[in-house]
């Protein structure tokens, strides 16, 4: 059963990446669809490593900013349940949090809520002390920076 299960999950991961190399490819709707339906088949009691993920992206294909907003809350849900209903994934899980709340500042932003994106950005910069000194956590930090001297223009 766990080797089944295994198997599910990397076929899910695998999906995810493919769906993900269209989505950077500049298909977003398609890469919209296939999000759309695995998160249709993984359900609200899927693995939430694959729900935070999905919704991560789900959010980068969605035209409405408040659709997009929606889909950055599902991803920060889904983080919150990693790290309770996974233990051996709360590391991990605590990576997520500077750019899962530097999307929502973001969102909240363009949906002209400042203060609602000022508390997202503190949040983000706040937890990204368990960001690596590498490229990506390089990556959220300066673009914690950009959205916050977007902000203090405001």
């Amino acid at each position: 059963m766990v080797e089944q299960q295994g198997a599910s999950g990397d076929a899910v991961t695998t999906r995810i990446g493919q769906a993900i190399m269209l989505l950077h490819g500049g298909d977003r709707e398609e890469a919209r669809n296939r999000f759309s339906a695995l998160w249709e088949q993984l359900g609200q009691d899927g693995d939430p490593l694959h729900r935070c993920t999905l919704a991560h992206y789900l959010a980068d294909t969605q035209d409405d900013p408040g659709d997009e907003l929606a889909w950055d809350l599902r991803a920060l849900a889904a983080a919150d349940a990693l790290g309770r209903e996974r233990p051996d994934a709360a590391v991990a899980a605590r990576g997520f949090y500077p750019s899962l709340h530097l999307n929502l500042a973001a969102d909240y932003l363009k949906l002209h809520r400042p203060e609602a994106a000022r508390a997202h950005l503190d949040r983000a910069r706040a937890a990204s002390a368990a960001l690596g000194d590498d490229g990506y956590g390089d990556g959220v930090r300066a673009a914690i920076d950009r959205l916050d001297r977007r902000l203090s223009d405001l």
